[in-house]
């Protein structure tokens, strides 16, 4: 313990690294359960039908989100950890870049309720929803932080912004609100967090004031992040474009169920999305300098994520019937065979996310799109086939199908990324020994 507190106030970059870790659990655990605890109370307030309209629109201002990303997310926070570029350059450029794609995502959505058939009601909703990509464009300063392995100030601001937000939703569940009064909170939720971050970036670094926009860095960006945008679309399309397809092609209350089941996938990603967000800067650096270190360190790191994924996943599959009896309740007791079947969707999710994450890092990204793009392929015709045939639960092997393909299944058609199928493959049958030894992994 005392060689644990020694680490967590040192300065050297394993000081970092643990105290990294330390806030990225404390804001991940805080916002998690935060959201759980607030969303079943939600849920089982609105009931199956409202609470799957409000999903249903969540997911069609999803599928745009990525268009006002670019795909630029893991571009930024490498260019940033390499420091080949100041800061300020890389914050401002990107910072315009995102506020001009988010107006023009704004745009696309109006033109797509234009010519879509849905109600004036839904259409209002959709759109109060869609500012939130406004908000997210200040996420460019939580890649700072992130690159230079800070996350504490981020996070104490991220997690501000979730209780002031679970506090605004729990009033407007004891004033019985109307459904689109939460759908304007959720809208909220974002503009809190980047006042958040800006007030963080203020206190700690300087005013954004400062942040510069440069031509050729733009320039740079766009073409660096294109191959990643196309993969990011695809990714995003096949994270929701089920919940849009069970929306119309069965109803509403279906999707409630389904993003019932839906909700507990994001505690079997706690641990990939955690690790990943970490160890990324630090990797680039080992690449950099050490490619043997970096090599025999991304296989530790894919294994401890794979089966740390594993483990919550199955807890999650084998008490599915009492985690939503107790939780949402017996209205809610349909979504249990979805959830036992979806939990499984981390597997597929970490060694994609992992395994793209080195693409990034060793610059092999610019065909990376293709498996995405099979995979939206996949994604779509397997929901086509099967929710006609098992519903919801139908959709849900068509979950499994589409991560366990572009997680790992793709690599085997691309010959660049052979390396990093054998390293899934290895996590996947050998990587278990690594979690038991997770204590003398930290210790070296």
């Amino acid at each position: 313990m005392t060689k644990l507190k020694s680490q967590f106030h040192s300065d050297s970059t394993r000081g970092k690294v643990v105290r990294n870790v330390f806030w990225a659990v404390v804001g991940k655990v805080v916002t998690l359960l935060s959201t759980l605890f607030v969303g079943i109370l939600v849920a089982r307030y609105l009931g199956p039908e409202q609470y799957g309209l409000m999903n249903y629109i969540i997911s069609i201002v999803g599928l745009f989100t990525v268009f006002s990303t670019f795909g630029t997310t893991d571009i930024i926070i490498r260019e940033l950890s390499k420091k080949n570029v100041p800061k300020e350059v890389i914050l401002g450029t990107s910072f315009l870049m995102r506020i001009a794609l988010a107006v023009i995502m704004i745009i696309g959505i109006c033109m797509y309720l234009y010519f879509s058939n849905e109600s004036a009601e839904t259409s209002i909703l959709i759109l109060i929803y869609a500012l939130t990509s406004i908000f997210s464009c200040f996420d460019v300063i939580r890649h700072y932080f992130t690159s230079i392995i800070q996350n504490e100030y981020v996070v104490k601001s991220e997690i501000m912004r979730t209780m002031l937000g679970a506090g605004i939703k729990i009033i407007l569940l004891l004033l019985e609100a109307p459904l689109w009064t939460f759908i304007a909170a959720l809208t909220f939720d974002f503009a809190l967090l980047a006042f958040g971050y800006i007030f963080a970036y203020r206190k700690k670094v300087a005013n954004i004031s400062d942040w510069k926009f440069n031509k050729t860095f733009a320039t740079l960006l766009l073409k660096t992040s294109f191959p990643l945008l196309l993969s990011s679309a695809a990714v995003v399309v096949y994270q929701r474009i089920d919940q849009v397809m069970i929306s119309k092609m069965i109803d509403n209350t279906s999707l409630g169920y389904f993003s019932t089941a839906f909700s507990f996938i994001s505690i079997g990603m706690f641990v990939p999305t955690i690790v990943i967000q970490t160890v990324s800067p630090i990797l680039v650096k080992y690449r950099k300098e050490d490619l043997h270190r970096y090599e025999v360190e991304s296989q530790k790191i894919i294994n401890i994520v794979t089966w740390g994924t594993i483990v919550l996943s199955s807890l999650t599959s084998i008490f599915s019937y009492y985690i939503i009896r107790y939780t949402y309740g017996v209205e809610y007791l349909a979504a249990v065979p979805v959830m036992q079947i979806l939990a499984f969707k981390a597997v597929g999710l970490a060694l994609s996310m992992i395994g793209g994450q080195l693409i990034i890092i060793e610059n092999i990204h610019q065909i990376a799109f293709v498996r995405n793009i099979i995979a939206c392929f996949v994604c779509i015709v397997c929901n086509y086939i099967l929710i006609p045939r098992w519903g919801i639960i139908g959709s849900a092997w068509a979950t499994i199908i589409t991560v366990m393909f572009t997680g790992g299944i793709a690599n085997v058609f691309i010959p660049r990324y052979h390396h990093i199928l054998k390293k899934q493959c290895i996590a996947l049958f050998l990587g278990w020994r690594d979690l038991f030894r997770i204590k003398q992994i930290i210790k070296r």
